[in-house]
């Protein structure tokens, strides 16, 4: 009857709808912590894919390159995503001085 007495044991310190693995903490994920979606995430990090699982990023910041999707398709081939830029950035082609199309890097920009 040993296994039916761990049950009611566990029962009591586990909320019963919380599909979290055991290692994933109750707290808010850290930069670099095991996530499922943006909302494990601390406040300023968003949940995104790096290799194969995904963790907690930094919410890109004024200035910071960020990924422009020309075509939805792609998206989900990432192997390391980014986040999306903070609120009231958005990601526009950075203009560069130098020839036209030499970086072509986006960059989170005020609206």
């Amino acid at each position: 009857h040993g296994a039916a007495e761990l049950d009611e044991m566990g029962a009591e310190a586990l909320p019963r709808r919380t599909p979290a693995p055991a290692w994933l903490p109750t707290a808010k994920g850290e930069e670099g912590d095991f996530c499922l979606r943006s909302s494990d995430c601390s406040a300023g990090l968003c949940c995104a894919r790096h290799f194969w699982s995904k963790i907690c990023k930094p919410v890109l910041r004024e200035g910071q390159v960020c990924t422009r999707h020309r075509r939805k398709g792609t998206h989900g081939l990432e192997i390391f995503q980014r986040c999306q830029c903070a609120e009231g950035l958005a990601c526009r082609l950075q203009r560069e001085h130098g020839p036209a199309d030499a970086s072509r890097l986006h960059t989170c920009q005020r609206h």
